[in-house]
C-alpha cells in the first residue's frame, strides 16, 4: 500500500482516501458544491423532520397530562404513581419495536415511504389518547406514538444523509434534533406553562397536525437516489437527484459517483459478509455510539430533572425547569448545526463528552459532600411524586446542581445528541444501512428503558451520587471511544466514507 493511502481520514488536508482522481476532482467538487441550489433540498428535509417534531411532541406529552389525569374525576382515567410511571416509560418500548420494524421497512419500502408509514401508528396513537375511556387506551396510544417515533428515528437521519451533499450534510443532519426539541417546547407551551391552554384530549388532537402536514409534503418529495439505485431504478434515481440539485448543475457526475458505489455492493448484506470489516466495523461504531450516548445519563437526567431542580427553588421556579432545558438544548443543537461542517464531527464529540464528564462529576461530588438532609428528596422520590413537594429553604450553593445540569444538557445537545444520529447515517454501508439503523434505534431505546427502570433502585441502594459518578466514567470512555474509533466525516461524500472502511485504515486523531 502506498504511504499516502495510510493517512487517516481525520487529517484535515489528507490527500488519501479519494474516490476520484486528484487532478481536477477536488477543484471540480468545490465548484460543483458552490453551484448547487439547495432550496428544494431544504424543503425535502423540512418535510421529513416534521416526523421528529411529532416525536418530540409525543415524547414529553405526559409532562402536562399526568398532573391532569392524577386529579381526573373518573376512576377509569385517574393515574396513580405506578400507572403514571408506565404512561411515561412505555413510549420507549414502542420506540424499540419501531426500530425493529425499521430494519425491514427501510430496505423494503425505502426511506421516504418508511417515514410516511410512521404517520399511521402516530395518528392512531394520538386518536386513541384523544378519545381514551380508560388507562388501557392511554397506554396503547403511547405505545403507538412511540412505535412511530422509533421508525422515524431510524429512517429520517438516513433519508437526510442520502439526499444531502457534503457541503450541508452536517447542518441538515442536526435538523432532526432541532425539530424534536421544538416539538417538546411547543407541547410545554400549549399544555403546561400556559396553564393547560388545551385540554389533555385536545393536546393529543394537536399532535395530529404535524403528522398530516408531513404526509402531504412528503407526497411531493423524491425518494433517496441511493435507495432507488439499489433497487435498480436508475431513471428515477437520476430524476430524484436532478430535482434535488437543480437542472443547470453538474448533477450527472454526482450521479455516476453514487451509481459506481452502489454497483460495487449487493442489494442486501449476507450472513457471510457480516465478517467483513467493511460491514461490521461501521455497524459496531454506530451501535457503540448509541449505547454510550444513553449510558452517559441523558435520559435519567431528563426524567428526574424536576427533582434535581427542586433544590434551586429560591433561584428558579421549578415549573420552568423543562422550558429552560428545552431552550438550552435548542441553542446548543443550533451551535452544533452551524459548527459541524466547519469544525468537524470529532471536535464537537470531544468537547461534548468533556463537558458532560465535568458536569456529571460535579453533580456526583456535590450530592456526596452536601449534607444528606438537603438531598434526600431527590434521592428517594420520583419525578411524579416529588413534583408536589414544598420547596425547601436553600442558599446559593444550590446553583451548583442547576449549572451542572445546564452544562450537561448543553454538552449533550452540541455533540453526542445530534452527531450520533448523523454519524449513524453517514458511516453505515448502503447495503446494511436500513437494517443497521434500525438496530441502532433498538439498542438506544432498550438502554434508555433499562436505565429509567433501574435508576431509582440504584439510588435507593447506593445513593444518588453513584449514578452520576458512573455517568462521569462513561463520559470519559466516550472521549476514548471518539479518539480511537470514530472517523471524521466532514466534507466527505458517503461513497468516500464507504471507501475508507473498505481500506481498513484506522482513525486515530494525530
Amino acid at each position: 500500500m502506498e504511504p499516502s493511502a495510510r493517512e487517516p481520514l481525520v487529517r484535515k488536508k489528507s490527500s488519501s482516501y479519494r474516490t476520484f482522481p486528484e487532478s481536477a476532482g477536488k477543484r471540480l467538487d468545490k465548484e460543483y458544491l458552490r453551484s448547487l441550489r439547495n432550496k428544494r433540498l431544504y424543503l425535502a428535509v423540512f418535510a421529513a423532520v416534521l416526523g421528529n417534531f411529532s416525536f418530540g411532541f409525543a415524547l414529553v406529552y405526559p409532562s402536562p397530562v399526568i398532573p391532569a389525569l392524577e386529579a381526573h374525576p373518573s376512576p377509569a382515567l385517574r393515574l396513580d404513581q405506578h400507572t403514571a410511571s408506565w404512561f411515561g416509560s412505555v413510549f420507549t418500548l414502542g420506540a424499540a419495536a419501531g426500530g425493529v420494524s425499521a430494519m425491514l421497512l427501510n430496505d423494503r419500502l425505502g426511506r421516504k415511504l418508511s417515514i410516511m408509514f410512521s404517520a399511521l401508528p402516530s395518528a392512531a396513537g394520538y386518536a386513541l389518547m384523544a378519545g381514551a375511556q380508560g388507562i388501557g387506551m392511554l397506554l396503547l396510544g403511547r405505545v403507538l406514538t412511540g412505535y412511530a417515533g422509533g421508525v422515524t428515528s431510524a429512517s429520517i437521519p438516513v433519508y437526510i444523509s442520502e439526499i444531502s451533499h457534503p457541503g450541508v450534510r452536517g447542518m441538515l443532519g442536526a435538523c432532526p434534533q432541532i425539530m424534536a426539541v421544538l416539538g417538546s417546547l411547543i407541547l410545554y407551551a400549549l399544555g403546561k406553562y400556559l396553564g393547560l391552554v388545551l385540554d389533555w384530549r385536545w393536546l393529543a388532537v394537536a399532535g395530529e397536525v404535524p403528522v398530516l402536514v408531513m404526509i402531504v409534503l412528503l407526497c411531493f418529495m423524491p425518494n433517496s437516489p441511493r435507495f432507488l439505485l439499489s433497487q435498480g431504478k436508475d431513471d428515477e434515481a437520476l430524476g430524484s437527484l436532478r430535482w434535488l440539485r437543480g437542472r443547470d448543475t453538474d448533477y450527472a457526475r454526482e450521479y455516476e459517483q453514487i451509481k459506481d458505489s452502489v454497483r460495487k455492493q449487493s442489494r442486501r448484506v449476507s450472513c457471510a459478509e457480516i465478517k467483513d470489516p467493511f460491514i461490521y466495523k461501521p455497524i459496531l461504531i454506530a451501535v457503540g455510539m448509541r449505547f454510550l450516548q444513553q449510558l452517559s445519563g441523558v435520559t435519567c437526567v431528563l426524567v428526574y430533572l424536576q427533582s434535581i431542580f427542586k433544590k434551586t427553588s429560591v433561584i428558579l421556579k421549578p415549573e420552568y425547569d423543562a422550558a429552560l432545558v428545552g431552550l438550552v438544548r435548542l441553542f446548543s443543537v443550533a451551535i452544533a448545526a452551524v459548527s459541524m461542517d466547519k469544525a468537524g464531527r470529532k471536535i464537537l464529540l470531544f468537547v461534548s463528552a468533556g463537558v458532560m464528564l465535568v458536569s456529571n462529576l460535579t453533580m456526583g461530588l456535590y450530592i456526596h459532600f452536601v449534607p444528606a438532609s438537603q438531598n434526600n428528596t431527590i434521592a428517594n422520590k420520583t419525578l411524579v411524586s416529588s413534583a408536589n413537594l414544598p420547596a425547601e429553604p436553600t442558599n446559593y450553593i444550590t446553583l451548583i446542581p442547576l449549572l451542572a445540569t445546564m452544562f450537561f444538557i448543553m454538552g449533550y445537545a452540541m455533540g453526542w445528541g445530534p452527531i450520533t444520529w448523523l454519524l449513524m447515517s453517514e458511516i453505515l454501508p448502503l447495503k446494511a444501512r436500513g437494517v443497521a439503523s434500525g438496530l441502532c434505534v433498538v439498542v438506544s431505546w432498550l438502554t434508555a428503558f433499562t436505565l429509567t427502570q433501574f435508576f431509582l433502585r440504584v439510588v435507593e441502594a447506593f445513593g444518588l451520587e453513584v449514578p452520576f459518578l458512573f455517568f462521569a466514567v462513561i463520559c470519559a470512555g466516550n472521549v476514548l471511544f471518539t479518539g480511537c474509533c470514530v472517523p471524521e466525516t466532514k466534507g466527505r461524500s458517503l461513497e468516500q466514507i464507504e471507501a475508507f472502511f473498505r481500506t481498513g485504515r484506522r482513525s486515530f486523531m494525530r
